[in-house]
């Protein structure tokens, strides 16, 4: 009975005496997966199994010798400076400690992994007993530094070379899939399958980005404590499995579902902080050779990750700028057609027969010099922070920024009239707090009447705008409808006429807007005529303001004390106000 072996790429193809076929897999691809995984870092225990330290003695410190080593350093070298001995192996010829006894306790407390003494200890170490937390060790034949020194140096070189082609084939595996397009979950589960273990990646604020390999109790878990864990860890020592100082931190995870060692790497792109990368391993905590592995696998994944989370927010952020056009396009009615509208629509995942509200806000909070502070970009995350207030799950709100001016459009979920009023006043009330806790001063938020379909939404628009002006010119805050403002409403319908402009120019002609004497007339009509009041709302004395009466009066030509005048005065205000806000609003529309 024979067998004949013919190899065949990754499988061998077996023919019996009969030529009869017994197939033989061979998996060569897991065995390169282990050979390129980091070889552990040379401790005093396997610098024992080293053939030059053959026959040596422990003569104390048996309970420290999985401490790591990197180089060592002469004895007399060491001796004259104060700097930190982690990971450093000291060696000494028995005569040098002959008259420095007191030398291996300060070793000690400098963390010094091992003492070695090339020969034996003297006997006036025996006068006092040898640190517990540092290794001594004897040879039992001299040894030379040099030799020490030389079979260091080649392990700790031998480590690293490990350690970057790992690195380099983490790398080249992450950096495939996403040249591939792969995505952030096939990326990260291939972290996973790299690490052995679960992965997680989270965004800037804590919030879990993709997940491989945990269930929803642990994944809760994470996302809640694990951001804060690693806040906590901040200051504290970091572990690098690369060992080039990457900010790589080991954290421990209790819970329900059990205890997790995370190593978790942050992403940055740039200066710029987006994230982590996060391995966990569940039950005892990991050897150093396994962190060394994770720590590897996480620092080699941020950039990986953190391009696919970069690349993700730009089509993000083009999707949000369509659905912003989308919506300006809604309230302004410039669609070329209705299959146009409903074509777009659709795309976004608009329901156009649903029954809308319409809010809009001053965008720009005015500096000390009145000019606005943010940017694009900035009025548009606080127009998301705005729609985000008052969550439903039957309520969907779509966002965008015309000028200065944010604007959210909010579907509806009541159907009853008074309903409809209450949960459009709520939402406009929360908004107003939302935006006066941000911008730390009182903001009017203004609505129109609701929109039952999308053909409705440009008037309950325009009534907003409308709304918002009347509302910023009156020093108004909170929710402002327009519904609540009936007498504007009647006006509104004179206001842009020709009769209505010649009354203004007769009435107001000599007072411009803005003016001191102009903000005196609207301070006393407001007030009811009452000049106390005035006086105190302008803060100024009651004879400061009847001297201004008396200017005002003459400068119309009428007594504005008379109440047939205070109307005339009134009306000729309100019509100027809307004329103002319709041809604010009128040139947006046709700006656009």
């Amino acid at each position: 009975m024979y067998k004949l072996h013919i190899a065949c790429g990754p499988s061998t193809l077996v023919l019996d005496e009969k030529g009869a076929r017994r197939p033989s897999r061979r998996r060569p691809a897991r065995r390169k997966q282990v050979d390129m995984e980091p070889s552990p870092r040379l401790t005093v225990r396997g610098l024992l199994d080293e053939s030059l330290m053959t026959g040596a003695r422990i003569a104390s410190g048996h309970t420290a010798l999985d401490r790591a080593l990197t180089w060592a350093l002469p004895f007399s070298e060491v001796m004259g400076r104060f700097d930190d001995l982690d990971a450093v192996a000291v060696y000494a010829r028995p005569e040098a400690l002959a008259g420095n006894v007191h030398a291996v306790a300060a070793l000690a407390a400098r963390g010094a992994a091992a003492l070695v003494v090339d020969g034996s200890l003297p006997a006036t170490t025996a006068e006092s007993p040898l640190p517990a937390g540092l290794v001594v060790l004897e040879l039992s034949f001299p040894i030379g530094f040099a030799a020490l020194n030389r079979l260091l140096a080649e392990r700790a070189l031998t480590q690293e070379v490990h350690v970057m082609r790992y690195s380099s084939h983490v790398h080249t595996t992450l950096a495939g899939l996403l040249h591939r397009g792969a995505g952030m979950t096939l990326l990260l589960r291939e972290v996973s399958a790299l690490a052995h273990h679960p992965a997680v990646a989270l965004d800037a604020r804590g919030h879990v980005v993709a997940v491989h390999g945990l269930d929803s109790a642990t994944t809760d878990l994470v996302s809640d404590r694990l951001p804060r864990a690693l806040a906590e860890r901040q200051g504290a020592e970091t572990t690098s499995g690369s060992g080039h100082g990457h900010d790589t931190r080991v954290v421990e995870l209790s819970g329900d579902s059990g205890r997790w060692t995370c190593t978790a790497s942050p992403i940055r792109l740039g200066k710029r902080f987006e994230g982590w990368v996060a391995v966990l391993a569940a039950g005892p905590g990991p050897g150093p050779h396994e962190l060394a592995q994770h720590a590897v696998v996480t620092e080699q994944a941020t950039a990986i990750i953190g391009s696919e989370m970069l690349r993700q927010r730009s089509v993000d952020e083009a999707e949000e700028r369509a659905r912003g056009d989308f919506v300006q396009a809604l309230v302004h009615g410039s669609f070329t057609s209705q299959h146009d509208m409903q074509a777009r629509a659709g795309y976004h995942d608009i329901d156009l027969t649903s029954t809308f509200a319409v809010f809009v806000a001053a965008g720009h909070a005015p500096d000390a010099g009145g000019a606005g502070v943010e940017g694009s970009g900035s009025l548009l995350r606080l127009a998301r922070y705005a729609a985000s207030v008052l969550p439903h799950p039957a309520v969907r709100s779509y966002v965008t920024v015309i000028g200065d001016v944010l604007v959210v459009v909010r579907s509806l979920r009541s159907r009853d009239r008074r309903d409809v009023e209450a949960e459009i006043e709520k939402y406009a009330e929360a908004m107003a707090l939302d935006l006066e806790d941000r911008r730390g001063r009182p903001v009017p938020v203004a609505h129109g009447a609701p929109a039952v379909g999308a053909d409705e939404i440009r008037e309950s628009y325009r009534q907003a705008r409308v709304a918002l002006g009347i509302g910023q010119r009156l020093g108004l805050s909170g929710a402002v409808s327009y519904r609540d403002l009936r007498g504007y409403g009647v006006l509104e319908l004179v206001a842009e006429t020709d009769r209505s402009r010649r009354l203004v120019r007769d009435v107001l002609g000599p007072i411009r807007a803005g003016t001191d004497l102009h903000d005196t007339l609207v301070a006393y009509l407001s007030a009811g005529g009452n000049v106390n009041a005035a006086a105190r709302e302008l803060n100024v004395h009651r004879n400061t303001m009847l001297s201004k009466l008396d200017r005002i009066s003459r400068a119309l030509s009428m007594d504005v004390r008379l109440p047939e005048n205070q109307f005339t005065a009134w009306l000729a205000i309100r019509l100027e106000l809307l004329d103002q806000v319709h041809t604010a609003v009128d040139r947006e529309i046709n700006y656009r």
